[in-house]
Protein backbone atom coordinates (compact mmCIF):
# COMPACT_ATOMS: atom_id res chain seq x y z
CA UNK A 1 0.00 0.00 0.00
CA UNK A 2 2.84 2.39 0.86
CA UNK A 3 4.47 1.70 -2.51
CA UNK A 4 1.22 2.48 -4.30
CA UNK A 5 0.81 5.78 -2.45
CA UNK A 6 4.43 6.71 -3.16
CA UNK A 7 3.98 5.86 -6.86
CA UNK A 8 0.80 7.96 -7.08
CA UNK A 9 2.57 10.86 -5.36
CA UNK A 10 5.49 10.71 -7.81
CA UNK A 11 3.16 10.54 -10.83
CA UNK A 12 1.11 13.44 -9.46
CA UNK A 13 4.14 15.65 -8.86
CA UNK A 14 5.50 14.89 -12.32
CA UNK A 15 2.17 15.81 -13.89
CA UNK A 16 2.03 19.05 -11.90
CA UNK A 17 5.55 19.93 -12.97
CA UNK A 18 4.71 19.41 -16.66
CA UNK A 19 1.48 21.39 -16.21
CA UNK A 20 3.39 24.33 -14.69
CA UNK A 21 5.91 24.23 -17.54
CA UNK A 22 2.99 24.32 -20.00
CA UNK A 23 1.47 27.33 -18.23
CA UNK A 24 4.81 29.11 -18.20
CA UNK A 25 5.34 28.35 -21.89
CA UNK A 26 1.86 29.65 -22.79
CA UNK A 27 2.30 32.81 -20.72
CA UNK A 28 5.70 33.61 -22.23
CA UNK A 29 4.65 32.80 -25.77
CA UNK A 30 1.78 35.25 -25.34
CA UNK A 31 4.21 37.87 -24.04
CA UNK A 32 6.36 37.34 -27.16
CA UNK A 33 3.33 37.58 -29.46
CA UNK A 34 2.07 40.71 -27.69
CA UNK A 35 5.46 42.38 -28.22
CA UNK A 36 4.82 42.04 -31.98
CA UNK A 37 8.52 42.07 -32.86
CA UNK A 38 8.92 41.33 -36.56
CA UNK A 39 12.59 42.20 -37.10
CA UNK A 40 15.31 41.19 -34.66
CA UNK A 41 18.83 39.83 -34.25
CA UNK A 42 20.17 37.45 -31.63
CA UNK A 43 23.00 35.04 -30.94
CA UNK A 44 22.07 31.38 -31.02
CA UNK A 45 24.26 28.91 -29.18
CA UNK A 46 23.62 25.21 -29.62
CA UNK A 47 25.29 22.80 -27.25
CA UNK A 48 25.08 19.15 -28.16
CA UNK A 49 27.15 16.23 -29.35
CA UNK A 50 27.40 17.78 -32.82
CA UNK A 51 30.11 18.67 -35.31
CA UNK A 52 29.58 22.44 -35.44
CA UNK A 53 30.39 23.40 -31.84
CA UNK A 54 33.34 25.58 -32.86
CA UNK A 55 30.98 27.71 -34.99
CA UNK A 56 28.96 28.87 -31.94
CA UNK A 57 27.46 31.32 -31.37
CA UNK A 58 25.58 32.01 -34.57
CA UNK A 59 24.38 35.57 -35.15
CA UNK A 60 20.92 35.33 -36.66
CA UNK A 61 18.81 38.10 -38.19
CA UNK A 62 15.11 37.35 -38.53
CA UNK A 63 12.40 39.35 -40.27
CA UNK A 64 8.74 38.34 -40.41
CA UNK A 65 9.58 34.90 -39.05
CA UNK A 66 12.19 34.13 -41.71
CA UNK A 67 15.95 33.92 -41.32
CA UNK A 68 17.45 36.82 -43.29
CA UNK A 69 21.04 35.99 -42.43
CA UNK A 70 23.08 33.75 -40.21
CA UNK A 71 26.77 34.12 -39.54
CA UNK A 72 28.94 31.82 -37.45
CA UNK A 73 31.51 32.96 -34.90
CA UNK A 74 34.18 33.01 -37.61
CA UNK A 75 32.19 35.51 -39.68
CA UNK A 76 31.24 32.88 -42.27
CA UNK A 77 27.72 32.94 -43.70
CA UNK A 78 25.71 29.84 -42.77
CA UNK A 79 23.71 28.65 -45.77
CA UNK A 80 20.28 27.08 -45.42
CA UNK A 81 20.89 25.14 -48.65
CA UNK A 82 23.68 23.09 -47.07
CA UNK A 83 22.10 19.93 -45.55
CA UNK A 84 24.65 19.88 -42.72
CA UNK A 85 23.20 23.18 -41.46
CA UNK A 86 19.64 21.84 -41.21
CA UNK A 87 20.04 21.22 -37.47
CA UNK A 88 21.18 24.80 -36.84
CA UNK A 89 18.32 26.31 -38.86
CA UNK A 90 15.84 24.18 -36.89
CA UNK A 91 16.36 26.59 -33.95
CA UNK A 92 17.16 29.82 -35.83
CA UNK A 93 14.12 31.92 -34.91
CA UNK A 94 12.31 32.65 -31.67
CA UNK A 95 9.23 31.01 -33.17
CA UNK A 96 11.23 27.85 -33.85
CA UNK A 97 12.49 27.79 -30.26
CA UNK A 98 8.89 27.97 -29.04
CA UNK A 99 7.92 25.24 -31.53
CA UNK A 100 10.68 23.01 -30.18
CA UNK A 101 9.31 23.46 -26.67
CA UNK A 102 5.95 22.21 -27.98
CA UNK A 103 7.42 19.16 -29.72
CA UNK A 104 6.63 15.65 -28.57
CA UNK A 105 10.30 14.81 -28.05
CA UNK A 106 10.66 17.68 -25.58
CA UNK A 107 7.47 16.78 -23.76
CA UNK A 108 8.81 13.26 -23.26
CA UNK A 109 12.29 14.36 -22.09
CA UNK A 110 13.39 13.24 -18.65
CA UNK A 111 14.61 16.75 -17.72
CA UNK A 112 13.70 20.12 -19.16
CA UNK A 113 14.75 23.51 -17.83
CA UNK A 114 13.72 26.73 -19.54
CA UNK A 115 14.56 30.32 -18.64
CA UNK A 116 12.53 33.06 -20.30
CA UNK A 117 13.36 36.68 -21.09
CA UNK A 118 11.49 38.80 -18.52
CA UNK A 119 10.71 41.58 -21.03
CA UNK A 120 9.73 39.79 -24.23
CA UNK A 121 9.07 36.24 -23.02
CA UNK A 122 11.25 34.36 -25.50
CA UNK A 123 13.30 31.38 -24.28
CA UNK A 124 16.73 32.56 -23.13
CA UNK A 125 18.02 29.11 -22.24
CA UNK A 126 16.66 25.66 -22.90
CA UNK A 127 18.35 22.66 -21.35
CA UNK A 128 17.05 19.23 -22.32
CA UNK A 129 18.14 15.83 -21.13
CA UNK A 130 16.12 13.39 -23.20
CA UNK A 131 17.23 10.29 -21.29
CA UNK A 132 18.58 11.10 -17.85
CA UNK A 133 21.14 8.30 -17.59
CA UNK A 134 22.22 8.24 -21.24
CA UNK A 135 25.28 10.02 -22.53
CA UNK A 136 25.43 12.41 -25.50
CA UNK A 137 21.68 12.99 -25.73
CA UNK A 138 21.55 16.40 -24.04
CA UNK A 139 20.69 19.57 -25.93
CA UNK A 140 21.33 23.13 -24.79
CA UNK A 141 19.95 26.15 -26.66
CA UNK A 142 20.67 29.75 -25.78
CA UNK A 143 19.32 32.98 -27.25
CA UNK A 144 21.46 35.93 -26.18
CA UNK A 145 22.39 39.45 -27.31
CA UNK A 146 18.81 39.97 -28.47
CA UNK A 147 18.02 43.26 -30.16
CA UNK A 148 15.03 44.57 -32.04
CA UNK A 149 15.68 46.09 -35.46
CA UNK A 150 13.74 48.76 -37.37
Amino acid sequence: MKKLILLLLIVGLTACSRFRQGDELTRNRQKWQDANITHYRFQLTIGCFCPFGEQNPFTVEVQNGKVISMVDTNGETVSDTNPTNEFVFKYATIGRLFAELDSDSIQDADKLTVTYDPTYGFPLEISIDFIEFAMDDELYLSASAFETLP
